[in-house]
């Protein structure tokens, strides 16, 4: 029988994981080894994903994943489930691979290691380590976040974070890796944080495990026990455990693995000093004494035959990997990818590969499983057997989250309940947001009105008020509505409500091919591209993660908005909001179409399947929230605010140099006739304004068509003459590049030599025609240069954000080149094939 066969509420134990590669060892490690019980919870409101409980812990899965995973109905069929096994030898291994206590004298090997000498020194670097939903960031911000400095230092794919505090006399450099459930080396996560400890080499780890999830949380401890790294638990949300009627004897669990434990309530504080102390009785040890986990007699006579086998290898040759050699050959039994690659670079490699492959095929001749599952399963009955001693059985059961889940994952109305969420976020970024972004707004022209009436007329001061003010106070608008959504997001994620929205629309996302958690990062981008794309991080698969990436700037943000009101409202005003929605909705489908097409080519595998834990809901801190929120926030201005300057001072330079003196001088010397004309009576006020709004759109067409911008414009004509574009046109949506908004203003000055004045903007957008009296916009050139916007070279500063979340130019200038591409190939067939019937 299979998982997905499994009908609610109805339980089920482990037999066999099929399938290999990530998928597999994703599986294997956050639970699902023989014998577990796993029970069927719910199914999303479209039938896929399925909620199971599995560890006291609950995950989500597809059904095309839990097919793969093999049940019965009983437990001693599912536990004497594996093949018979030829020697009674083997009958310890069989035991520990049931979970019966593995930690007894015989078996509790104590490894003896020197310290490198006494510390003295009063600075620790301490790194925190846990699953994710953990708490581990919340002890890491109410250990640091009153103190000196934190800092964001970027990983691989995501990042870490660094706080200094100081405690009982010492400086503690704490940092805070990114969650993961193993350190197997499969996804970017466990790539990151398993280099961090090897290269960086902290002097002690704090590994964060949720107490009402020990045994799951328990497994990475294994994997660092291995490792051999000084360690101290931090047992988080012992309160929880406590709540739920159970008593843990984590000091004697603590003796049984050498391993201080110290419970912890991060959200409220509690905790933190005892840890803290623990921290430095660990760093001032002389000798360190580590468990080594007993594997059972097959896998200790491969991973001895292993060790054997490096005797031939200088151990210089591989004393830079930091690793110890049991670990070395542990991984290598695993097939651990990033091991083989280090084990490839020594002289002896042939024929250490050629006994490892032979060691897989004895293990699994004789457990009839391969390696990875009888390590995993190995590790779990260390864990199982300690815990069986310490850990009582639960008696207290809390329906809080099965009644919320059966409201919000709803077959009718979770969608709606969902959606209506949604709709409250944005209504409240946009609404709530516009007033501060009105003051921000007035604040910056008052900066540019003190510095346009204070300074000469010159190039220097109009880089300053066009190029800086009018540059960085683009960005800095945009702000509230930044911090706003940042609010409900940290809200969502620290809830547990996000894992749940990503539950339900998983379905709906997997048909494009990409993950759930890949809606969340679309939604956002109505509002802005930028902190879209840098929410994309939470997305594990890197492929799921990059494709998402480049859809967003498909949907249609709020700086395009503008560009679409001038349009629809000066030429389709009777159908306005039947084309916005069309833009919109086609905006989406062309980011499904994409996510398709990049799904078949550039990123066809999947590194990480759709296995997410959905963590119990929590009523976030207000600290936790704000901390997010702020953090988020002053990423967006730190990163986006330079690009956006930088951008907008080289559209300022291009449209204001070569600057003519003469032609200048010539335009002034007809103001002065007009100004004297005046003087004379000869005309009234209301006719000399008249006449010097013309001299000056005049003046102001004239600088552009002859300016560096304008000869670009010119340059660039032929490749756009096809989608029915003029040169003006072409110039307005090379300036869009820095920010969509820029499009406007550029019209501004090209079309009526006025930025502000919207109204005559638009009737000289009507009114505009070619020399033979033919009108420029006719509906088939809105049409194109609509679809061209919506398209089109993502902004300066989503391009610079696809740079620092892919970590790769490649990737920002592909997004550029792409977009751009569709973008002249759906206008020039907008245009020409409606040419034809036209």
């Amino acid at each position: 029988m299979r998982l997905s066969e499994l009908q609610t509420g109805q339980k089920a134990y482990i037999v066999k994981v099929n399938g290999s590669g990530a998928f597999r060892k994703r599986i294997l490690e956050m639970g699902f080894v023989r014998g577990e019980e796993v029970k069927s919870i719910l199914n999303a409101p479209l039938k896929d994903p399925i909620k199971y409980e599995i560890m006291e812990y609950e995950v989500s899965l597809r059904r095309s994943e839990a097919v793969m995973i093999e049940i019965s109905m009983i437990a001693a069929d599912a536990r004497n489930g594996a093949p018979y096994r030829e020697e009674a030898v083997y009958e310890e291994d069989v035991q520990q691979q049931q979970g019966t206590s593995l930690i007894n004298d015989d078996e509790h090997i104590i490894l003896h290691h020197k310290n490198e000498g006494i510390h003295t020194d009063k600075k620790i670097k301490v790194a925190l380590l846990g699953n994710p939903n953990s708490g581990k960031t919340t002890i890491f911000n109410l250990a640091s976040g009153a103190h000196e400095h934190v800092g964001n230092y970027s990983g691989v794919t995501i990042d870490s974070k660094e706080g200094i505090l100081r405690h009982d006399g010492y400086e503690f450099t704490l940092v805070d890796l990114p969650g993961t459930y193993s350190m197997s080396a499969y996804s970017p996560e466990e790539l990151f944080v398993r280099k961090h400890i090897l290269e960086e080499k902290p002097d002690v780890i704090v590994n964060v495990v949720s107490a009402s999830a020990a045994e799951r949380n328990l497994y990475l401890t294994t994997e660092l026990i291995d490792l051999q790294v000084p360690m101290v638990i931090a047992l988080n949300m012992y309160d929880e455990l406590e709540e739920s009627g159970r008593t843990f004897d984590y000091e004697t669990f603590g003796s049984l693995i050498n391993i201080p434990i110290v419970p912890t309530v991060g959200k409220r504080g509690e905790g933190i000093p005892q840890l803290l102390e623990k921290v430095i009785e660990v760093y001032k040890k002389d000798q360190y004494d580590f468990v080594q986990i007993p594997y059972g007699r097959v896998l200790e006579k491969s991973i001895a035959i292993m060790e054997r086998e490096f005797k031939s290898v200088d151990p210089s040759q591989y004393a830079g990997w930091n690793m110890p050699l049991r670990y070395i050959c542990v991984k290598l039994l695993e097939g651990d990818k990033d091991i083989e690659r280090r084990v490839h670079t020594l002289p002896q490699h042939t024929q250490i590969f050629s006994r490892r492959d032979k060691e897989r095929v004895y293990i699994e001749k004789l457990l009839r499983e391969d390696p990875e599952s009888a390590i995993t399963n190995a590790r779990y009955g260390f864990i199982a057997g300690g815990l069986k001693e310490t850990l009582t059985e639960k008696t207290l059961f809390s329906e809080k989250t099965k009644l919320l889940d059966a409201i919000v994952t709803h077959k009718y109305i979770g969608f709606p309940l969902f959606f209506l969420f949604l709709w409250v976020m944005f209504e409240a970024t946009f609404r709530l947001g516009g007033y501060p972004m009105e003051w921000i707004e007035w604040l910056v022209e008052q900066l540019g009105n003190l510095v346009r009436n204070s300074m000469a007329e010159g190039p220097l001061k109009a880089l300053i008020v066009d190029g800086i003010i009018g540059g960085v106070g683009g960005v800095i608008v945009f702000l509230p509505n930044i911090v706003i959504l940042y609010l409900f997001i940290s809200f969502m994620e620290d809830s547990g409500y996000m894992a749940r929205a990503a539950f339900i629309m998983d379905k709906l996302m997997h048909r494009i091919g990409l993950h759930g958690k890949s809606f969340i990062p679309l939604i956002m981008g109505f509002g802005c591209n930028v902190p879209a794309i840098m929410a994309t991080r939470t997305i594990e698969s890197r492929s799921s993660r990059m494709i998402t990436m480049f859809i967003v700037p498909f949907m249609s943000c709020s700086a395009r908005l503008p560009v679409y009101i001038l349009f629809v409202s000066a030429f389709i005003p009777k159908y306005g909001s039947l084309v916005m929605l069309g833009l919109y909705a086609f905006g989406i489908l062309i980011a499904a179409v994409t996510a398709k097409i990049l799904r078949k080519t550039a990123f066809k595998e999947e590194e990480t399947p759709f296995v997410m834990e959905l963590p119990p809901y929590r009523m976030p801190t207000n600290k936790s929230i704000i901390t997010h929120m702020w953090d988020r926030s002053s990423q967006y201005l730190r990163k986006m605010g330079g690009p956006i300057l930088i951008a907008s001072i080289i559209i300022w330079f291009l449209g204001y140099f070569p600057y003519n003196a003469e032609r200048d001088a010539a335009f002034d010397n007809e103001i002065a006739l007009i100004d004297a004309q005046l003087d004379r009576n000869e005309i009234g006020e209301e006719e000399r304004e008249e006449k010097v709004t013309e001299i000056e759109h005049i003046r102001n067409t004239t600088h552009q068509e002859s300016s560096y911008i304008g000869n670009i414009g010119k340059f660039i004509e032929p490749v756009m003459r096809p989608l029915g574009f003029d040169w003006k046109i072409s110039v307005s949506l090379l300036s869009g590049m820095a920010a969509k908004e820029i499009v406007i203003s550029t019209m501004g000055v090209l079309y009526t030599g006025d930025s502000e004045d919207q109204q005559s903007l638009q009737q000289r957008l009507k009114a505009e025609s070619y020399p033979d009296g033919s009108p420029i916009f006719t509906p088939l050139v809105v049409a194109g240069f609509l679809l061209f916007i919506l398209i089109y070279f993502p902004c300066v500063a989503t391009v610079v954000a696809i740079k620092e979340e892919s970590h790769s130019w490649k990737w920002a200038l592909f997004s550029v080149f792409y977009s751009t591409g569709l973008a002249w190939l759906v206008a020039f067939l907008v245009f020409q094939i409606g040419s034809l019937f036209m």
